[in-house]
């Protein structure tokens, strides 16, 4: 996954919001819908957002699929951002 569907998976709230949600651990669509006053179809079209950009891994479970965070991924954009901000040490001496 690129930064570019990274970042465009960000631009978006309720999709920022999901992910917060998401920080205290694995999720169904059903738990993550009741949190929003929007409908099923369009809290899976943003799950489906991130899960393309890579921002969230999904696992089904029964009859539910549960969602949590791609860490790696996360990791990946902090680390990104901190280098640009000139935060770790090995980016600077280059």
């Amino acid at each position: 996954m690129g930064f570019q569907q990274s970042f465009k998976a960000l631009s978006d709230p309720i999709r920022r919001e999901i992910l917060t949600l998401l920080r205290a651990g694995p999720l169904s669509a059903g738990e993550i819908g009741s949190h929003f006053n929007v409908s099923g179809a369009t809290i899976s079209h943003h799950l489906s957002i991130l899960r393309d950009a890579g921002l969230v891994l999904d696992d089904k479970r029964g009859k539910y699929i549960y969602y949590e965070l791609n860490m790696s991924v996360v990791d990946e954009i902090l680390g990104w951002i901190t280098a640009l901000r000139g935060g770790e040490q090995h980016e600077k001496d280059h």
